[in-house]
């Protein structure tokens, strides 16, 4: 467990969890010991997490002066760990009572943060504390719970200033299983409360001069609150984002204050997704979808539509190539990637998704090159929206027959998936007895349109891809023998045909 020494001598550990860029994590409580995050719900696997104790907690020493527990005499314990970690500029993530110190940080030292996440955050630096009453609401949203009476007494005399008479953590979970649990025994242990009680005394926030300089801060924001949290609530959360120059909400379905422990998938992938600088997000219909984005941002545009099981990476080498003259845009589908996994999949949400999409971007009349279960949700699109997309490309593009005979069951495979399982069956069900109307209405593509088959190797009825193409009327088929995943088996004859086709 490394150490390095702060300002006043004393000796603070952090622990490192994780490969990747690093993000500097501070802890809430106020004051408990960095332990608690854990890995964060997954979000190791993303970054390197750099988990600060803060003094007086966990591994760190305990400071000559306890007045150095006061929030803003912390920030220089921030400042001593990055230069300690040699970073120019850092992410930077705080949880409750620690997005106050990560934002009294900013305040500080605006030059130094790349990326802020606040992750329920309490908002007293700014002036909006939680009040009871927002507090209660949030927690009268539990009321169909078994444990819910005795909670909320416990909470509402908590919060009145009284001695609760029974235990009220509950609240605080989406979740009251047994990882819940656990993880509320361990605070006790965890808090220095001594140390809590300094770091929110007199004199620790100036609210008017810390909301001055979060409107000023050129680093990207992310608020993130959870749907039944009261500290913050959402509405709360939503007017902490509304003071950055550059901030966003995020309200994390069916969580409480310890997201990262009710839905650990959900919260990765909208932290990680907000912490990459190469992938954007947009919200279609309540769903959030990453892209990633290059090429110049006047370029005439493109869009590339993965597979199931895929993500936007899958288009790497294909994005680097067109980026030279195109603006380009790679999509994760909801359910894949770091775009969220909602759980209700068809060809026609997947669909959906991608008009939404190319509306909410202004991308009406890009071109459009999608793969396989990306291409069915493009020709659907197609025929729903002549002159909606410029050119079409559908790169093994299953037909729309009932497969004969019928996709069984599959298995999950063990393991962390890119994806949601949950797409398979939902995609394999229309397959075996798609609409018939969707090939029926081939004819409707009004665009230029290339199809790219991939040969005797590939799983797709190569006749039926050839009797697709000849249902279009404006459209050449290709065949490329690479089997069905031709943009990453042979790029550059699929390069070739793009160029060929216009899309250069």
């Amino acid at each position: 467990m490394p150490k390095f020494t702060t300002y006043d001598g004393t000796r603070l550990a952090y622990h490192l969890r994780g490969t990747g860029e690093p993000l500097l994590c501070v802890p809430g409580g106020a004051m408990r010991a960095s332990q608690y995050l854990g890995e964060l719900g997954g979000l190791a696997a993303h970054r390197r997490l750099v988990l600060l104790d803060l003094r007086g907690t966990g591994d760190s020493e305990i400071p000559d002066d306890p007045s150095s527990y006061r929030c803003d005499r912390q920030v220089a314990d921030i400042e001593a760990l990055r230069a300690h970690l040699g970073l120019d500029r850092i992410d930077l993530l705080g949880h409750s009572a620690g997005s106050n110190l990560a934002m009294l940080y900013a305040a500080a030292h605006p030059d130094r943060v790349a990326r802020l996440a606040l992750i329920t955050p309490t908002p007293w630096a700014l002036g909006m504390p939680p009040t009871p009453e927002e507090r209660l609401a949030a927690a009268r949203l539990r009321k169909d719970e078994p444990w819910f009476e005795e909670a909320y007494a416990a909470y509402a005399a908590e919060l009145a200033g009284q001695p609760p008479q029974a235990e009220y953590e509950a609240l605080l979970y989406g979740r009251w299983d047994a990882a819940a649990k656990a993880h509320a025994d361990a605070a006790e242990r965890q808090c220095n409360d001594a140390a809590a009680d300094v770091f929110w005394s007199d004199g620790a926030f100036d609210p008017a001069a810390t909301r001055a300089a979060m409107a000023q801060l050129d680093a990207p924001v992310l608020v993130l609150a959870g749907e039944w949290d009261g500290g913050p609530c959402p509405e709360l959360a939503a007017r902490a984002a509304a003071c950055f120059a550059d901030g966003q909400l995020q309200v994390q379905p069916s969580s409480g204050h310890f997201p990262w422990l009710d839905d650990p998938g959900a919260f990765t992938r909208t932290v990680a997704a907000f912490l990459d600088p190469d992938v954007r997000t947009v919200t279609v219909d309540g769903v959030r979808l990453a892209y990633r984005v290059r090429g110049d941002e006047w370029a005439p545009p493109v869009v590339l539509v993965h597979g199931r099981g895929g993500d936007s990476r899958d288009w790497e080498v294909i994005a680097e190539r067109l980026a030279a003259t195109r603006r380009v845009y790679a999509l994760d589908l909801r359910g894949h990637g770091l775009s969220d996994w909602p759980g209700g999949y068809s060809f026609e949400a997947f669909r959906d998704d991608l008009r939404g999409f190319l509306t909410q971007l202004g991308l009406n009349g890009a071109d459009l090159v999608a793969h396989s279960m990306g291409g069915a949700a493009a020709a659907l699109l197609a025929e729903d929206e002549p002159g909606f997309i410029g050119r079409l490309v559908l790169e093994e593009t299953p037909p729309l027959f009932p497969l004969k005979p019928p996709r069984g069951p599959m298995e999950r495979p063990a393991g962390e998936l890119g994806f949601d399982w949950a797409v398979v069956p939902a995609i394999d069900a229309q397959l075996n007895d798609p609409d018939p109307s969707w090939r029926g209405r081939f004819a409707a593509i009004a665009v230029p349109t290339l199809v790219v088959a991939g040969g005797p190797t590939s799983h797709v009825d190569q006749k039926k891809v050839a009797w697709m193409a000849s249902r279009i009327p404006d459209a050449r088929l290709v065949t490329i023998d690479a089997g069905h995943l031709v943009h990453t088996e042979r790029p550059a004859a699929f390069l070739d045909a793009l160029d060929a086709f216009g899309i250069k």
